[in-house]
């Protein structure tokens, strides 16, 4: 990282001071040089800025959406406080989006917790902090490249100076997300997932051989609901009430099992779920070896639904199993992701489209989920999308999607 020409930092001022003192003979330096000094020693070279996973353009709505993680380390001795960050397309300079304030306090998490008391912004030496990004340039051209300015300054240091450093450069990646079929039939489906939500799979970094990976970067929860917005019928805390459970899980691609997982046990209720460690998380799950290093998830399925072992080769649409309620959830759907390798925590999340889907609505609040209708597409709206991601918490349907009309294991749809 190196001082932005752009914006010259106090590292530029303090240098100036010590030639002019040098030539100057003996002076008494000013109190706030001495601590610009001391503050210019201690953060030299303090900040390493790195995109550990290179962004894909994913259509979402009709626009190109980057998602992508900043990460960044101190080296300093003092706590730093991160004060601002510009995403710069790097190609004419340009700052496409700037973080500061509530929106930065949102974004950025630091491992083990913020190291300044009542600051959530700062960063210990030593410690390791992640800026979630999800940009869209709108009208302007796509980014070839980013690169990011963050400004910074000491915790507790009287002066108001801040140091802005430059890095963390990475190419926007010009390969094509994996076109898939939907992974169910029929609707209206929820496409459960907000990359805002402090748990939501986006923000959940499991550590698998000493490797921090966001296998669920682009995950979806797929919950099937009733024309009121209800996902179950009757008594809630009965697993089989729910409209999701039992649902056929539908092979997105022409593919080899690569890995699967049936012994699992279910909760017949809600209440009486149990809690699942780590290596059970997933619940019973299949992944599918899509090709080209990417690997299609189905987690959570019904005990013994299970129809395929691995190396057996499916086709596209073809039952592979059901929704159930396994693993680590609080209630019954499907979870869908895509990711680079065939492990279910040990691989990044890369993203898909789906080739088409009929969008019925929203859930702007999704507080409402479960207790209330969606919101309804507006007639300007156009329904039928095609080769996209769906939205954060969208009602879709996708019709007669698949080619088989047998229930996995006996288990129809509702």
């Amino acid at each position: 990282m190196i001082p932005d020409p752009a914006r010259p930092g106090e590292a530029a001022r303090v240098l100036f001071v010590a030639i002019v003192l040098s030539c100057a003979g003996p002076v008494t330096v000013p109190a706030v040089d001495r601590e610009l000094l001391t503050q210019t020693a201690a953060t030299a070279g303090a900040i390493v800025m790195e995109v550990t996973v290179a962004p894909v353009p994913v259509p979402v709505e009709g626009t190109p959406r980057l998602v992508y993680e900043l990460a960044i380390e101190s080296h300093a001795s003092e706590p730093l406080v991160v004060e601002s960050i510009d995403v710069v397309d790097a190609g004419p300079g340009a700052v496409i989006a700037t973080l500061q304030g509530d929106a930065l306090e949102h974004r950025l998490r630091v491992e083990g917790g913020p190291s300044a008391p009542g600051n959530v912004l700062a960063i210990a030496p030593g410690a390791r902090g992640r800026v979630y990004l999800e940009l869209s340039p709108g009208d302007a051209p796509l980014p070839r490249s980013l690169e990011h300015r963050l400004t910074y300054r000491v915790a507790g240091s009287r002066s108001t100076a801040p140091v802005t450093v430059r890095g963390a450069h990475v190419a926007v990646r010009d390969s094509q997300p994996v076109v898939l079929a939907p992974p169910v039939r029929g609707g209206p489906w929820v496409a459960v997932y907000d990359p805002a939500w402090e748990r939501g799979h986006r923000r959940v970094v499991y550590t698998i051989d000493r490797l921090a990976r966001i296998p669920g970067r682009f995950a979806i929860d797929w919950i099937r609901v009733d024309a009121e917005g209800r996902y179950a019928r009757g008594d809630e805390d009965v697993v089989r009430n729910w409209y999701s459970y039992g649902a056929e899980v539908l092979a997105v691609a022409d593919a080899r099992v690569a890995a699967a997982r049936d012994d699992v046990a279910e909760s017949p209720t809600i209440s009486g779920h149990p809690d699942h460690p780590l290596e059970d998380a997933t619940g019973n799950y299949v992944a599918l070896d899509l090709g080209d290093g990417r690997f299609a998830f189905y987690e959570h399925l019904a005990p013994g639904s299970i129809r395929v072992s691995v190396g057996d080769k499916v086709r596209r649409g073809e039952v592979i199993a059901a929704a159930g309620f396994t693993g680590h959830t609080v209630g019954p759907h499907l979870h869908f992701h895509v990711a680079d390798a065939a492990s279910p925590l040990g691989a990044e999340g890369v993203p898909f489209v789906l080739e088409r889907f009929r969008l019925l609505g929203r859930y702007d609040d999704f507080g409402a989920f479960g207790r209330a209708p969606w919101t309804p597409v507006g007639a300007r709206v156009e329904s039928l999308r095609r080769r996209e991601l769906p939205a954060p918490n969208v009602v879709i349907d996708f019709g007669n999607a698949g080619t088989s009309n047998t229930p996995a294991n006996g288990r129809g749809t509702p």
